[in-house]
């Protein structure tokens, strides 16, 4: 990596023991295995910001590419409205057993408005102790609804 032989790696080694001597060694090991610890992910940190300001450059780029593609595409291709859709009346005037046309968007046909009954439990009603009033099934009738709401109305 730096070009060190291993004949200066065994002088720097050599050295070292008599610079620092045999007792100190172990631990000048170690500090000196810390730092370049250290320095290595200070590396490998410093490679990943750079890979990640490389990415946002080339997806800029695309994104660029991309707009300037899709403006082009639309130049060429101008949106084009659909037909308006016919009135329920219209269907009447078509010749008779003509269906509709494929390309024509149907509306859905409501049947019956739903009516919408709020949950209430009678206080005399103990079936349901310890439910919540609204989790009870509310199952009434036509005439039983006619009659609630006349009373209601007469009040």
């Amino acid at each position: 990596m730096f070009g060190i032989d291993s004949s200066e790696f065994l002088l720097v080694a050599l050295v070292a023991l008599v610079v620092i001597g045999p007792k100190d060694l172990p631990k000048a090991m170690r500090v000196l295995g810390y730092w370049v610890g250290r320095a290595r992910a200070v590396g490998r940190q410093f490679r990943a910001g750079f890979d990640e300001m490389v990415r946002e450059a080339e997806l800029e780029e695309m994104e660029k590419k991309w707009k300037a593609e899709n403006e082009r595409i639309m130049r060429e291709h101008p949106f084009v409205p659909p037909p308006p859709a016919l009135p329920d009346h219209a269907a009447d005037d078509r010749a008779d057993g003509d269906a509709a046309l494929p390309d024509e968007t149907q509306q859905p046909v409501m049947v019956e408005k739903p009516h919408v009954v709020p949950a209430e439990v009678p206080a005399t009603d103990t079936s349901h102790v310890g439910e919540h009033p609204a989790a009870a099934p509310v199952v009434e009738s036509d005439r039983t609804r006619d009659a609630a709401l006349q009373d209601k109305a007469a009040s």
